[in-house]
């Protein structure tokens, strides 16, 4: 989230009309490039390393995004237009764009190394306090106590309530969803680099997460949750001939992190289109004269500041949410038979 890098990038120039589009979607979008002001009219960016394979039989080319902002370059561009615009495209059969087999390190992958590497940094300065101290004889202070705070209640609050009695077997990947979400929609919030990459609200990334706790529920399923699907209890003529129940069952396993993954990517996009509009009334009161301008201007800074503290809170809620949700679908994949 970039609000107030849009009021170099999105409108330097007041006497050119905002393109909404491209300036919303030009800040939650992915890129080869990592935007960081308009200085003057100009761009500064920072380049990023594109590495593509070619499907010409071209072989594996590396080389710095900014070769591309000139158009072609060892025959590969970015597509203006069409399904793979704003993607590395190069020429195919009879002139037509195809997309070459992409590794590049775009913004959001850079943005996702640098949160994890963040996150370790964290957890591992945490594990090291409390190998040099006694937690019994010295309580934690500053970010190491914040950090026992949080996962003590992730822990205890909605791993160990909704999993049950073996909750410790999935407490590592639960933290781990908790934390890896919540730092990146903190890290989304910060206006300036390295922060700012929409990674949370791009659904590749929350169709991932979600992947792993649909793996999670399926493959560690005991008995009881399979029989649940396979053959529910209700009555017979549910089941057969017409398999009404088990096909419901079925695709509720899929509908479940459908409903985690979405949920995710919408609130978080959407929050950083609502800061992103908010900010967008600056530009567009411009040619509405001082006193228009300047009063609007002053709202839309406020309620700016006002959402982006918002934004603090959703973060949180929805790492939340998404790690309990997870959890509840955990413990009911682990639910034993009731004896009569």
């Amino acid at each position: 989230m970039l609000p107030f890098q849009a009021v170099a990038a999105g409108a330097s120039d007041t006497d050119v009309d905002l393109d909404m589009d491209e300036y919303l979607y030009g800040h939650v979008r992915d890129s080869y490039e990592w935007h960081i002001t308009t200085i003057n009219g100009k761009p500064v960016s920072i380049p990023l390393p594109v590495i593509v394979i070619s499907r010409n039989g071209n072989g594996t080319h590396v080389f710095s995004s900014r070769h591309l902002e000139e158009g072609e370059y060892q025959g590969f561009s970015i597509a203006s237009s069409g399904k793979y615009e704003n993607k590395i495209v190069e020429k195919g059969p009879g002139g037509s764009e195809i997309r070459p087999w992409d590794f590049s390190i775009t913004k959001n992958v850079l943005g996702l190394l640098i949160n994890s590497a963040l996150l370790l940094f964290i957890v591992l300065g945490t594990a090291n306090w409390y190998r040099r101290h006694d937690a019994t004889e010295e309580a934690p202070k500053g970010g190491v106590g914040i950090m026992e705070m949080m996962v003590t209640m992730v822990e205890d609050d909605i791993i160990k309530d909704c999993v049950g009695e073996d909750y410790r077997r999935y407490s590592p990947y639960l933290l781990t969803a908790f934390f890896f979400i919540f730092i990146n929609n903190l890290m989304g919030i910060v206006p300036f680099f390295p922060g700012g990459a929409n990674i949370t609200g791009n659904i590749a990334v929350t169709l991932v997460l979600a992947l792993f706790t649909f793996f999670t529920v399926n493959l560690f399923g005991n008995k009881h949750y399979w029989k649940e699907i396979l053959w529910p209890d209700v009555p017979t003529w549910l089941k057969v001939p017409v398999p009404l129940m088990p096909a419901i069952e079925i695709i509720g396993m899929f509908t479940k992190p459908f409903s985690l993954m979405v949920r995710l990517f919408a609130n978080i996009l959407a929050g950083h289109f609502m800061i992103l509009g908010v900010v967008a009334v600056v530009f567009l009161t411009a040619k509405m004269g001082a006193a228009v301008n300047g009063g609007l201007s002053a709202v839309a800074v406020v309620l700016g500041v006002f959402m982006d503290c918002l934004e603090l809170l959703v973060a949180f809620i929805q790492a939340y949410v998404f790690t309990m949700l997870s959890a509840v679908f955990i413990g009911l994949s682990r639910q034993k038979a009731k004896t009569h």
